[in-house]
């Protein structure tokens, strides 16, 4: 059974909803894995990928919980 799909993998890739963090571990295609928040994630985005559509899941992949990020308050640890 072939298990390889024609889709080709997405550009980005975020991991799961961790609310015991600031941040969303981010796999940005050929540049690697960090651990990013909202803002972070856009411009990153938008730097490694200039003409992404952050809206089409075929560019990239949520987890879960598209475009919500833990609760986070300045000050925090």
């Amino acid at each position: 059974m072939d298990t390889n799909s024609n889709q080709p993998d997405p550009l980005i890739e975020v991991a799961a909803f961790d609310s015991d963090s600031r941040y969303r571990l981010v796999r940005f295609k050929g540049h690697g894995t960090e651990p990013v928040d909202q803002q972070e994630f856009k411009a990153e985005a938008t730097r490694f990928f200039p003409t992404i559509d952050l809206d089409d899941p075929d560019q990239v992949h949520w987890a879960d919980h598209p475009w919500e990020w833990p609760a986070w308050h300045p000050g925090e640890a």
